[in-house]
């Protein structure tokens, strides 16, 4: 089990997202839960009440509705890390939908070849979904 001992003061989770450690009865810090998730080809960390921006989900995700992610590759629970071959069996993470489509920052991308003349200028925004992780079942 992972754990620290302090005897000074702990701040509290959330407050301006320095510290995820919740204290218990006897001084003894745990971690939150926590899952290694992957959505669409790509691998998140996943843990309850946290926001991630995934690649846009499509037309069929409306706000306010509830997903399921099931390819967690990796589970940590108090210490207790379960590791999938290739996912865990029976994990899966809860999220709803904030906003179904979230524009990323502009990215330029200009070429040149010097002395030619050759120069082109193209522009692209990725387009996102906002989720909050409601739980994770592991």
């Amino acid at each position: 089990m992972w754990a620290i001992f302090r005897t000074g003061p702990v701040k509290e989770p959330g407050t301006n997202g320095r510290s995820r450690l919740t204290e218990q009865p006897n001084n003894v810090l745990i971690k939150p839960m926590y899952a290694i998730v992957e959505i669409q080809g790509q691998q998140f960390k996943a843990e309850a009440e946290k926001f991630l921006y995934v690649h846009y989900l499509g037309e069929a995700v409306k706000e306010g509705d509830k997903v399921e992610f099931d390819r967690v590759l990796l589970a940590d629970a108090d210490g207790d890390v379960k590791v999938g071959a290739p996912t865990v069996e029976g994990a899966k993470v809860v999220c709803e939908v904030l906003t179904p489509l979230v524009k990323g920052d502009k990215v330029i991308v200009f070429k040149k070849k010097r002395r030619k003349g050759y120069r082109r200028k193209n522009g692209h925004r990725q387009y996102f979904t906002k989720v909050l992780i409601k739980e994770v079942v592991a």
